[in-house]
């Protein structure tokens, strides 16, 4: 089992609340579309970016967009729920707060990199920015 894929417990509890189309071509699995749309939730990738296991993005795309319009996700969320007991968390957006000091942050800043020197390789040294022949006050 994948890092962001149904355990069989999860998946028992939510199978029968999946709509069913009796006629016409069969739908691809849903365990696999299902687990390719939480794959993409999860780690916050394109659509484009689904891995091929979990079949081709504008399945999982499209399937995500038809079950929203439908309110299968409700249901499905009320079934985790019902199997859990009602002892699910989840945390979103609105629950977390931002550190004081990142709620003031400037939009559209500087974005600094920070790069650690690899070990044994030899030192670096830009050239400074003081104009040369400037003197010192010291000397």
């Amino acid at each position: 089992m994948g890092r962001y894929e149904l355990s069989d417990f999860e998946w028992h509890a939510i199978e029968p609340h999946l709509p069913s189309k009796p006629r016409g071509v069969p739908r691809v699995d849903d365990r696999r579309v299902l687990n390719g749309i939480f794959w993409v939730l999860r780690s916050g990738a394109p659509w484009a970016d689904v891995p091929a296991r979990y079949g081709p993005p504008t399945t999982i795309y499209n399937r995500f967009n038809r079950w929203r319009k439908a309110g299968v996700w409700d249901r499905l969320m009320d079934a985790i729920t019902k199997a859990y007991d009602g002892d699910v968390q989840m945390i979103d957006t609105s629950i977390v707060r931002v550190h004081q000091q990142g709620a003031t942050g400037k939009r559209g800043g500087e974005i600094v990199v920070s790069v650690a020197r690899e070990a044994g390789s030899p030192r670096r040294f830009t050239p400074s920015s003081t104009r040369r022949g400037a003197r010192s006050s010291l000397s």
